[in-house]
């Protein structure tokens, strides 16, 4: 017989029974114990069983399943938002600048596109990279040191450049005024290939640095090649990922091809959905003090479910600032997505606590909320491994973008402007120049 953890929980909040720290209390065990009693390994002690169902106020029939089939899965949808088989080869074919631990070129590949080569500077993430996918050409290199006239014809640049602010004094800032900037490299990677293509990756905060001036200058810079750029805020969220994740996606298509972002999707994948059967595996762990902090914090909650009193001894100075800081002793919620996950999981202003353990989440959990497959290895010390996830694309929002870019180079519609010869000319003359061709 097993235990429906979820309708424990139900059964708490109706009981006013805050966390599971608690109910241990309650039922006079330690909190690992009553972990093992809610996990889906463990057949609970019967009278144990019987003292949980006392404590809560609920039958016996409530709480416990004869069968695995009924015990809780049920109320669980399968892991589907794992893409874990991949979609026919269509022979389209992409460089990656900043490739990072693959979560962009992984679910590119799972889409249907191919690699032809990912450059990548840390050395840790080239390792995971070679170590899942033998075959790719992983390059561990500064991008400022490569020739990418080699790949001139490939279809598809990508990359997530790093943002770098850009000096405006008496500046045009044309593609040589942003020199030394790793946006530069992701131009002339563009400038050196001519792909048909390009999709840039960015946080947020682009739109607004240096009040909107730097994304208005990629823009116009990225326009003087050729390209109709275009650029929206996507939160990976509305994609099938269990992780509320704003990124800017920056497009750029040469005449003839018409990009269209990808359609939001329904269903949105809250964490239980998420970390179900999620592998054993190693992370981080907190202080004794921020165990103490976060014991009083219920699932969903934050800093301002804590006392008054440890709220201003655990905010110091923040407890006085402006903001909503709903970030600090943030205990994520089972019926949620997760807020966003950063390189490291026990950050104090960025808090990820586990729904019922006081603990960040685990390596495993981590990849499982990017979606990468439980197959994917990550390579390094625990810090580096949770800073590749961290900095990823999520897998299943890559495999979107990848549908996205293979419908628009499958579906070309032919310009009415100018004709594919003389097109061609300018462009040349574009890329030799910096001058924009007329579209």
């Amino acid at each position: 017989m097993k235990i429906d953890r979820f309708k424990v929980k139900e059964a708490m909040s109706k009981k006013g029974i805050a966390t599971q720290t608690e109910l241990a209390t309650l039922l006079n065990i330690n909190k690992h114990q009553l972990s093992l009693m809610l996990s889906s390994k463990f057949d609970p002690i019967k009278s144990n069983a019987r003292k949980l169902c006392d404590v809560l106020g609920v039958s016996t029939t409530f709480l416990l399943r004869e069968d695995e089939e009924n015990y809780g899965i049920k109320e669980i949808a399968p892991l589907d938002f794992l893409i874990t088989y991949p979609d026919s080869p269509t022979g389209i074919r992409t460089v990656e600048l900043f490739a990072g631990a693959g979560g962009l070129a992984l679910g590119m590949e799972l889409a249907g596109l191919s690699t032809e080569a990912l450059i990548e500077i840390d050395n840790a993430a080239c390792q995971t990279l070679k170590h899942n996918r033998p075959q790719w050409n992983v390059i561990n290199e500064d991008v400022r040191n490569i020739d990418f006239t080699q790949y001139k014809g490939v279809d598809v640049v990508t990359g997530g450049f790093p943002c770098q602010a850009f000096s405006y004094a008496g500046k045009k800032l044309g593609f040589d005024d942003v020199r030394g900037t790793m946006f530069f490299e992701f131009a002339r990677a563009i400038k050196e290939i001519q792909p048909k293509m390009f999709i840039g990756e960015n946080v947020r905060g682009l739109i607004n640095h240096d009040n909107g001036r730097t994304l208005n200058t990629i823009v116009d810079i990225l326009s003087e090649l050729g390209y109709k750029v275009r650029w929206e805020l996507l939160n990976a969220v509305n994609y099938g990922v269990p992780q509320k994740r704003e990124r800017i996606i920056i497009v750029g298509t040469l005449p003839g091809y018409e990009y269209n972002f990808p359609k939001p999707e329904e269903r949105i994948v809250p964490l239980k959905d998420a970390l179900f059967n999620v592998p054993e595996s190693e992370g981080m762990q907190y202080s004794s003090n921020r165990k103490r902090i976060l014991e009083m914090v219920p699932p969903g909650g934050c800093w301002r479910d804590l006392p008054e009193d440890v709220q201003k001894e655990f905010m110091g100075k923040s407890y006085y600032s402006g903001g909503g800081r709903t970030g600090m002793a943030r205990r994520l919620s089972w019926d949620e997505p997760s807020l966003t996950l950063t390189t490291s999981p026990s950050q104090k202003q960025t808090e990820r606590c586990h729904p019922d353990e006081i603990r960040p989440f685990t390596i495993r959990e981590y990849a499982r909320i990017q979606t990468f497959p439980d197959d994917w290895e990550f390579i390094g010390t625990v810090s580096d491994r949770y800073k590749q996830i961290g900095n990823a694309v999520a897998v299943r929002f890559a495999y979107k973008l990848g549908k996205s870019i293979i419908a628009t180079l499958q579906n070309p519609k032919p310009s009415s402007s100018i004709s594919v010869n003389d097109f061609n000319k300018q462009l040349e003359l574009g890329f030799e120049t910096g001058r924009a061709v007329v579209l």
